[in-house]
């Protein structure tokens, strides 16, 4: 695992941390410089589609409408779900990270749309996006885990 990924990773871990009810953090980061343009939480509760990964695009957009999304990687403790893949796609970026599969949420009971983000890409007809998963698992588990237990799934 490359630096870069354990640090931007351990930023999703914390910032998930912000919503224990459901732990999904994300960051957006500059491919080249590594720098972090966005941030975002899972806030459901607020509007149904504010997934950490739609927070962090949303907020990227806004904050920084010159953005190069070509030259972004977006970091996210649990596999994009089918709605935040779309968004993924639309907006350009190129990879993706996860720590917690899909696979994995649906054994503990969370409520899941059972479709890998990468079927998603790979259906996409105007790109797609490179994802690598796994990245700090035990970690990004343990939050879900913790999940599963509150609401009891």
């Amino acid at each position: 695992m490359s630096v870069e990924h354990e640090t931007h990773m351990r930023r999703a871990l914390e910032i998930a941390r912000g919503n224990p009810e459901a732990p999904f953090g994300c960051v957006i980061s500059d491919l080249g410089t590594g720098e972090v343009l966005a941030e975002g939480l899972n806030d459901a509760q607020t509007s149904p589609v504010l997934h950490g990964e739609t927070d962090a695009i949303i907020r990227l957009a806004r904050e920084r409408p010159d953005v190069d999304w070509g030259r972004t990687v977006l970091y996210t403790t649990a596999e994009p779900c089918p709605m935040c893949s779309g968004a993924i796609l639309w907006s350009g970026i190129p990879r993706v990270v996860y720590g917690t599969s899909i696979g994995t949420l649906k054994r503990l009971g969370l409520p899941q749309i059972d479709l890998p983000c990468e079927e998603v890409s790979r259906r996409s007809s105007f790109g797609g996006f490179e994802a690598v998963g796994g990245v700090m698992e035990e970690e990004c588990d343990r939050l879900f885990e913790e999940m599963s237990r509150r609401v009891g799934g």
